[in-house]
């Protein structure tokens, strides 16, 4: 596991279940992992956003890691970008999807480093 920065995000973190932490600490190595080798999406800061740990890139859009209503955990973006319109055209019926906001995952094995890869680095790198 990676070392936080932030204290705060790290609680945040430390308070999810077991099987949500394990998950999103995934999702986080996924995001980190694939940012590192997008130099436009450096400097990544990583952060709360309503209560949610966040990534920013400097010229990207807002991911969001966190629980949901409907499963166990979830990576969430920007509901008003095409990021998830151009992720369910990319991959048809591959993941379980909240409208246009998030992939949701019941189990750390249904993250797919190139699929899920895919649209982080397509977030990260939104406004370019």
């Amino acid at each position: 596991m990676r070392e936080f920065n932030d204290p705060k995000v790290a609680a945040v973190f430390d308070a999810f279940s077991q099987d949500t932490k394990t998950g999103v600490l995934a999702l986080r190595d996924l995001i980190i992992d694939t940012a590192d080798h997008l130099p436009a999406a450096q400097p990544l800061q990583e952060a709360l956003r309503w209560g949610q740990p966040a990534y920013l890139a400097p010229k990207g859009s807002t991911i969001r890691l966190g629980e949901h209503k409907s499963a166990r955990f979830a990576l969430f973006v920007h509901c008003q970008s095409r990021l998830m319109g151009d992720f369910t055209s990319a991959f048809p019926g591959e993941d379980r999807i909240d409208g246009n906001r998030a992939i949701l995952f019941d189990h750390p094995d249904q993250i797919d480093e190139t699929r899920h890869g895919w649209l982080i680095a397509r977030a990260l790198t939104y406004h370019l």
